[in-house]
């Protein structure tokens, strides 16, 4: 992997999972001179002296807000990384029919997985640097594409992949003509080893089911090879282009 020279500042959103966890701290590691904001709704350590970790109230834009000020007051972001996202939550399982829909978990996943990331989108893509290439890469899923979609079910999950897309494509359109430098895309991480995927994995493969290591180091793979005609796409782990 090529090791960019001018990366200074990189933000990670939800860094308490464990997608998140791996992207700071392989992160550190390549670049030991950069600093790193870690963000979470929860406490966090880590023992990378490079890390600066941020609590942060994702429920409140003005939070989101501040943090994205207080952080990129010295510098702008180089990278920032949105790994925040929800598939289940205590009862709330994936519907298998249209018949399990709820308003509650409708919304639920709504605010988590699509307006959280535009949220974020708004404050923080307009701290990214626009003197070298920038990169605001967003936790998606295959999931999300709809035409990719030949089993159905999991209806709330795959429509706020879905919409989330289109806020990555969306913002990808505006900032094209606003910072030449910036580059937003989606990054589908695979089936990866993690709370989101744990009562699910019995029906998973051995080898399709990936530790957090593994998968963001190869998404850090498809990161060094973005361009500007990258913008707008959705990335999986292996580097193909996951279609609408």
């Amino acid at each position: 992997m090529i090791k960019e020279k001018n990366i200074e500042s990189i933000a990670i959103l939800g860094s308490s999972g464990a997608i998140g966890r791996a992207f700071a701290s392989k992160l550190s590691l390549l670049y030991p001179d950069a600093t790193i904001y870690a963000f979470s709704r929860t406490p966090l350590s880590f023992t990378e002296k490079n890390i600066i970790v941020y609590q942060l109230d994702y429920e409140k834009e003005e939070s989101i807000k501040d943090a994205a000020l207080s952080c990129s007051q010295d510098r702008p972001f180089n990278m920032v990384i949105v790994a925040t996202g929800i598939l289940h939550q205590d009862e709330r399982m994936p519907e298998k029919s249209i018949c399990e829909l709820t308003k509650e978990n409708l919304h639920l996943l709504f605010e988590v997985n699509t307006v959280l990331p535009a949220m974020i989108a708004k404050h923080f893509l307009p701290r990214l640097s626009s003197s070298c290439r920038s990169i605001f890469a967003l936790l998606s899923a295959r999931i999300g594409s709809i035409s990719d979609n030949m089993l159905g079910g999991w209806y709330s999950y795959r429509a706020s992949k879905a919409a989330l897309n289109m806020v990555i494509k969306t913002a990808a359109i505006e900032y094209a003509r606003i910072n030449k430098q910036a580059i937003v895309v989606g990054l589908h991480p695979g089936t990866v080893d993690s709370k989101l995927s744990k009562p699910f994995q019995k029906n998973i493969r051995a080898d399709t089911l990936f530790s957090p290591d593994f998968s963001v180091q190869n998404l850090l793979k498809v990161i060094n090879g973005l361009d500007t005609k990258s913008t707008g796409k959705c990335f999986a782990w292996d580097g193909s282009v996951i279609e609408p």
